[in-house]
Formats: structure tokens, C-alpha cells, sequence
């Protein structure tokens, strides 16, 4: 649980202070003041404990904000949740700025009270919380129309509103990789692997379904795990095609994984407007084996040649270097009579570049 939330500029200065527990007093917010922003040496550590108080804080630009508590709490999910906090105030008013904040401070504080009741997180999903709270940012220029709040909280869709209509359906896609590769000076490849993530974007009417498709069908490895593969062929090497195998994967809350177990597609309602469908974290490249070890460092006088860093590279691609694709991204809306063909679909790869260094 948490005790209470903070804000504060880069001065030090509180913008925003909201208590939730007896158990935190006024000072608390002069001691993470003094003793973290004021601090005469660098606080490293995003934890730090001041008279058996923890502070958990997080620095966006010029912005820190922290939370504060006496329990003991799991420290994981109080750093999701202060992220959590940041995503929900850029998605109403933007960036996250001391200015930004002053202009919205009535708006976050509303969204405080919706997030956090007595200090137990309750609720971050941003389409849920824009149907309690319809005020949008100084930064928006128009106004959401307010959705009928008993059936976004009995319905089964919480992230998307009901009544959305556009005068034109479309449905952007977005397949971004990040290419990580470290080699050594002899030009050994260390270890190899691309990473990445789906971005749609959504403007459809009413309450579609999408049908996504990746390469062809879903392959079972031998320990039972799933892994997407581009062969037609459970068999890589009969197929004689490509194969992305995808070593572990997140989706989106609004994919129906029962689907995906049962028929291997990627069925879902989408949120209204920008979201992230599916993470990947690991596609296979080379093999790499892990080691830990515990290195000592003797101390010296004596002056060492100069060694030349690492050399790193930026490159973005229109293309994905795994040979990810999409087969097929199909929409399905019965009730407001428009077909797959009526919408407006565009597809993009985007390779970039993650930690790309060779050592010289």
C-alpha cells in the first residue's frame, strides 16, 4: 500500500501532494527535499529510506515524482505503478513538464482519486479512466463526448467505449524491430538477437474484431512451448522457408487468449486510437551461453595506453531483419454494416537498431 504521492519540480518545489495514510506526516515531503533532491552527493538509488519511511521515486526531465510509504511494500510493483501514473498524464495532456502540470493540476488530481483509493492501486487503464473522468488537458483542443459510465463498468470491454463512430475506417500497423549485435575485435559475434513490438492504430466505428496473422501458423517446440514460425511445415527444414521463432511474447489485454491456444490466430477488440498489440522480447539468433562471475580490481599507479571504445551504430530500415509478416489483418463489424473491404489498411516495417557495438 501506499502512503502517499509526490510531485516536485526540478527546485524542489511541490506541485502535487496527496496523502492517503495516517501513518505519513507534512514532513515527509521536506525530508525527500533535503535528503534526495538537495542531496550534496547524487542519489543513485530509486529507493531510499529516511526514518523508516521508503521513497520510491522515478525522474522524468525536470519532473520527480515519488511515492511514499511505512509498509513494507514489493518495490516492483510501485515503479509499475508510477510509470503507470506518468502514461495516464500523457495521455491526457502530453508531455510530462512542471508547466504542463501547474496548467492540469485540478485534472490529476481527479485522476489520483480514481487510481488510488486509501492507498491500494485500483484502476490505470486510460480508456477506462477516460470514461470517468471526460476533462481532457489544456494541451487538447476538443472535448470527448461522455460514454455511459454503468456500461463501461459492467461490460466485459473495458478499453473501448461503445458509440465511437469515424467517417472513415482505418487501421495503421506498425512492426518495429530492434537489431542488438556484440562483436568482438575478431570479428566473433558474442551474442545476436532481435527484439521488438506491433503498434496499431486504430480508428474504427462501433465494436470491430480484428483477425491478425503472422506467418503463416503458430509452431509447438518439443518442451510444449509456443513459438510463431513462418514454415507451412512443422519441420523447418522440409518446408524450405523461413523461420521466425519467437522466443517469449506479450499481447495486449484486449487479445482473446483462448483463441490463440485453440486456433492460432490473434483475435481481438481493439482500443480506440494508438496501442501496443504484441511484445516481443526475444526472436532467436545465435546461441549464447551466460556466465557470472566476481571480478577484483587492484588499484595502480601506473598509466595504461589508451584503448578505444566500442564502436556502436544507429541505422533504422524499412524493413523487418527477422523476417517477420503479416499474412493477413482482417476487421469484422455485423452491427454497423461495413465490411473488411471498407477499410483503409496499412501495413509498415521498421528495423532499427538496439545495442548494435562492436569492441575494438
Amino acid at each position: 500500500m501506499i502512503g502517499g504521492l509526490f510531485v516536485y519540480n526540478h527546485k524542489g518545489e511541490v506541485l502535487i501532494s496527496r496523502v492517503y495514510r495516517d501513518d505519513i506526516g507534512r514532513n515527509a515531503v521536506d525530508a525527500f527535499r533535503v535528503n534526495v533532491i538537495h542531496a550534496r552527493q547524487q542519489v543513485r538509488s530509486p529507493v531510499t529510506n529516511i526514518a523508516r519511511t521508503s521513497f520510491f521515486h522515478i525522474k522524468r526531465a525536470n519532473i520527480w515524482i515519488a511515492a511514499v510509504t511505512k509498509q513494507n511494500v514489493n518495490a516492483a510493483m510501485v515503479f509499475e505503478f508510477l510509470l503507470k501514473i506518468i502514461e495516464v498524464m500523457q495521455s491526457y495532456f502530453g508531455k510530462i513538464s512542471e508547466e504542463n502540470i501547474k496548467n492540469n493540476f485540478v485534472l490529476i488530481y481527479e485522476l489520483l482519486d480514481e487510481i488510488l483509493d486509501f492507498g491500494y492501486p485500483q484502476n490505470t487503464d486510460t480508456g477506462v479512466l477516460k470514461t470517468f473522468i471526460t476533462q481532457q488537458g489544456i494541451k487538447s483542443a476538443t472535448k470527448e463526448e461522455q460514454a455511459q459510465i454503468t456500461s463501461q463498468v459492467t461490460g466485459q470491454i473495458g478499453w473501448r467505449r461503445e458509440g465511437i463512430k469515424y467517417r472513415r475506417n482505418e487501421l495503421f500497423l506498425d512492426v518495429l524491430e530492434y537489431v542488438n549485435l556484440l562483436m568482438s575485435p575478431q570479428g566473433q559475434v558474442l551474442s545476436a538477437h532481435v527484439a521488438g513490438k506491433v503498434v496499431m492504430k486504430s480508428y474504427l466505428s462501433g465494436m470491430p474484431e480484428c483477425k491478425f496473422g503472422i506467418n503463416d501458423k503458430l509452431v509447438m517446440d518439443a518442451k510444449g512451448k509456443g513459438s510463431l514460425g513462418a514454415s507451412s511445415d512443422s519441420d523447418p527444414a522440409r518446408s524450405g522457408k523461413p523461420v521466425v521463432v519467437i522466443d517469449d511474447c506479450q499481447f495486449h489485454q484486449c487479445v482473446k487468449l483462448s483463441k490463440f491456444e485453440t486456433e492460432h490466430s490473434i483475435s481481438f477488440i481493439p482500443p480506440d486510437g494508438e496501442f501496443e498489440l504484441m511484445r516481443i522480447k526475444r526472436m532467436a539468433g545465435m546461441k549464447e551461453t551466460q556466465l557470472s562471475a566476481e571480478i577484483e580490481l587492484l588499484e595502480t599507479d601506473t598509466k595504461k595506453k589508451w584503448t578505444r571504445p566500442p564502436i556502436s551504430m544507429n541505422f533504422e530500415v524499412p524493413f523487418a531483419p527477422s523476417g517477420f509478416k503479416v499474412r493477413y489483418l482482417k476487421v469484422f463489424e455485423p452491427k454497423l454494416n461495413y465490411s473488411d473491404h471498407d477499410v483503409i489498411k496499412w501495413v509498415r516495417y521498421i528495423g532499427k537498431s538496439g545495442l548494435y557495438e562492436t569492441r575494438c
